[in-house]
Parts: C-alpha cells; sequence; structure tokens
C-alpha cells in the first residue's frame, strides 16, 4: 500500500543583497526562471527589489521551500542572505502567483507608518528584522502595492 505524503505548507521569508548592480533586463530573466523553476514545484510567492536589495516570501512544502532556499543561499550573484521567518502556515497568501514582482521606492515603503523610519534612514532590506517582515508581509495581505503584483507581471520603473 503506497505510503500517503503529507505537505508541510510553510512561508519562508528572507533577503539579500547582490554583489553587483543588477540591470532591469536581468532582473526580468531572473524572474522568468525563478516562476518556471517555482511552477515546477509548487512554490509560489512575493520577490521584492530595492537598490541592489532583495525581499522574497517563498510558500510551498517546507522541504521544496527549504531546498530552493539553501539554493539561493550559494547563488553567486547574492550576498548577505538571511532568513527572517520560517514558519508553518494554514493557506497561501501568494498562491496565484509563481512568483509576484515590484521594484519598490522608499517612498513607497515609508508610507507603512512601522516602517518609515527604517526605510527614511537609507535601511535596506537585508536589514529587516522579523517585525519589520511581518508588518512589510500584512501590508501586502492588506492589498498596498496589489496593482503593481496583479498576474506578476507589472512593474515600477523609477523616472
Amino acid at each position: 500500500m503506497p505510503r500517503e505524503i503529507i505537505m508541510k505548507l510553510v512561508h519562508m521569508i528572507y533577503c539579500s543583497a547582490a554583489k553587483t548592480k543588477v540591470q532591469p533586463a536581468e532582473l526580468m530573466s531572473l524572474l522568468k526562471t525563478c516562476r518556471e523553476n517555482n511552477s515546477q514545484h509548487d512554490i509560489t510567492g512575493l520577490l521584492l527589489y530595492r537598490e541592489g536589495s532583495f525581499f522574497q516570501i517563498l510558500e510551498g512544502d517546507e522541504s521544496e521551500v527549504e531546498a530552493l532556499y539553501d539554493k539561493i543561499s550559494h547563488d553567486q550573484r547574492h550576498m548577505l542572505v538571511s532568513k527572517i521567518i520560517c514558519e508553518p502556515i494554514s493557506k497561501r497568501d501568494f498562491g496565484r502567483w509563481s512568483m509576484g514582482f515590484a521594484m519598490m521606492d522608499a517612498d513607497e515603503l515609508s508610507a507603512i507608518p512601522e516602517l518609515r523610519e527604517f526605510f527614511n534612514a537609507d535601511g535596506a532590506f537585508e536589514d529587516l528584522g522579523e517585525g519589520r517582515a511581518r508588518t512589510l508581509l500584512a501590508a501586502f495581505n492588506q492589498g498596498l502595492w496589489r496593482a503593481k503584483l496583479e498576474d506578476g507581471v507589472q512593474i515600477h520603473q523609477h523616472a
């Protein structure tokens, strides 16, 4: 009799810094690859980018998410890879997106009162702690910036 496989659904939030300046075309290529790979492994989530810093939420089976994080942490394009949160969830928050994506600016991020002083002080995603990461996640769950992420393809371009 086949053994039933029990999936443990988790979300992981991590941040990292790019080792070199990332051009928009590189980001689009990376995003395309992420979406293809994530779809194959039933991973969903969100990727934010701001001035060389990445903030990502991954959702899926714990073993798949951990394997992807391990791969990312060894990717030579990243440095200062830091896991902020990895915990069980009852449902996905980003189930529609193999990887939603947005380039954020400091003004947009400082619109959240709990984060205002952090971003006005030239903070970066890699300096976010668990509390602020949860605040950022909650802002997305409440719909803030969702228009940028519909279908995961719209990207905010800086003027």
